[in-house]
């Protein structure tokens, strides 16, 4: 359905409703005279009464069926191959981030956007159908194969490999091109780099990356830098969740700092639809390394909270760290630092993570995305990483907050943890700066990734697809 932004004249009747729009066929989102106009991505700016004059007097109907209809037979498709789980707000992020920067560097505007997800549960698909409307998310098999068919162009969205291997092998049959758009490289391995020497580019969200790619003998015309596409989100907010949850736990804009934590290996069995099976080898390595990777963090919540008028926020980026947080980060604290703690007890979305993270003094922890998303919207993070995470984390050196990246592996970089997010709790306007500094680095970066996404998909054509219908 499409959607016409009307200006409200004043002494206009909005109730007054045409049948089209009370039938479902389009719909008219009504703003006051001075009102701020929407993306116009969104929809049409249209002067309502001269629009049903139109679709009266000048028998448009069919230009409006044309509108209303999913997707445009005249513009080619991007197939975003991305959404690797639901309940992790990081990688809910990397599409999140990348529909953004579709929007801002004008690419949604040329080509319909498709996304073919692993999972958009746990809320993930009435965001997407809130915040970003002009995505078609695919869920049936028949459905991706005809995006396959009808799509020009496949993008491989942010991971920690390259993800989606076998459906890039698949999409590199049918001879079409594709892209590969912030990914890590933790290891060389020749398939993946015949793969990616078919892309028309690959982009890597870190430099060591990059290295390995190069030394492994990937030679794609173009590979470059290319930050995670997590950097892209810093309109998709949920406000009105955020205050309500920071009034019900005693939140003060600018006085708190988020905490997060994060086991060695993912214990994805204790994720509610997640079907793997309990790993001995990997509760035995969360077990042995809880303490050592978690007493640093919460020595700082202990600094912050005794040295400091401000509060320190213990949250998640995936679920299996909501219990994680309590029982190695609050239950151990001295009765007047846990006074100070608050402990979110449940899951929440990026849309509504980032409306709290852009409200506190900054975030620290054992996790990279929930860092990544504040860095986005020029607030300071501290990322604390351990072999098990592989290479992203060297994205903090890349855009250039070295000094806010600590190796829980390396003793030496330990001592320096407490006394780095302690200058940030007190000097704000300083971390601010420093935080914004690596947001305007990342921001030119995506200008010139982008140029060359813009420049690829330009030339994209629409495939003929052959009909299956009747011609009667």
């Amino acid at each position: 359905m499409h959607t016409f932004y009307c200006r409200l004249a004043y002494g206009d009747d909005p109730s007054d409703v045409f049948d089209l729009e009370a039938h479902g066929l389009v719909s008219f989102t009504y703003l006051e005279q001075d009102a701020e106009l929407p993306s116009m991505r969104y929809g049409e700016l249209v002067n309502r009464r001269n629009f049903l004059t139109t679709v009266l007097l000048g028998g448009v109907m069919s230009a409006i069926a044309v509108s209303c209809s999913s997707g445009n037979a005249t513009r080619p498709k991007i197939l975003l191959r991305n959404g690797w789980q639901s309940q992790n707000i990081g990688d809910i992020g990397h599409y999140l981030g990348m529909f953004e920067l579709l929007d801002r560097y004008g690419i949604a505007e040329k080509a319909d956007i498709v996304l073919w997800p692993v999972d958009v549960k746990n809320g993930a698909s009435d965001l997407i159908a809130r915040e970003f409307p002009w995505v078609t998310v695919l869920r049936t098999r028949e459905e991706k194969d005809r995006a396959i068919a009808e799509c020009s162009f496949m993008l491989h969205g942010s991971a920690n490999s390259l993800s989606a291997r076998q459906d890039v092998e698949t999409w590199i049959s049918t001879g079409k091109p594709f892209g590969v758009f912030g990914i890590s490289l933790n290891s060389v391995d020749p398939a993946v780099t015949a793969i990616l020497n078919k892309a028309e580019f690959v982009f890597f969200r870190e430099t060591v990356s990059l290295e390995s790619a190069k030394d492994g003998g990937c030679t794609a015309p173009v590979m470059e830098f290319g930050p995670d596409t997590t950097f892209g989100m810093t309109r998709c907010r949920n406000d009105d969740a955020a205050l309500a949850f920071m009034e019900e736990v005693g939140l003060e804009d600018g006085m708190f700092l988020c905490c997060i934590p994060r086991y060695r290996r993912t214990p994805y069995w204790l994720l509610p639809g997640d079907s793997r099976p309990f790993n001995a080898e990997f509760q035995a390595k969360n077990d042995l390394m809880k303490e050592h990777d978690h007493a640093p963090l919460r020595d700082a919540i202990v600094a912050i909270v005794r040295e400091t008028p401000m509060k320190v926020l213990v949250t998640c980026e995936d679920m299996t760290q909501i219990d994680l947080g309590r029982e190695t980060l609050i239950d151990p604290l001295p009765a007047d630092v846990k006074a100070n703690v608050v402990w979110r007890d449940r899951y929440w979305l990026p849309d509504e993570a980032l409306s709290v993270y852009v409200r506190s003094a900054g975030l620290f922890g054992n996790e990279m995305h929930s860092p990544i998303m504040c860095i986005a919207n020029g607030v300071p993070a501290v990322v604390c990483t351990f072999k098990e995470q592989g290479a992203k984390s060297h994205m903090w050196r890349d855009i250039g907050l070295d000094d806010w990246l600590f190796d829980l592996d390396r003793p030496a970089d330990i001592p320096r943890i407490v006394p780095t997010v302690l200058s940030i709790a007190k000097n704000s306007v300083e971390a601010r700066a420093k935080a914004d500094e690596a947001r305007k680095f990342v921001r030119e970066v995506q200008d010139e990734n982008f140029g060359v996404l813009a420049d690829v998909t330009g030339q994209l054509t629409v495939p003929e697809i052959e009909s299956t219908g009747s011609s009667g």
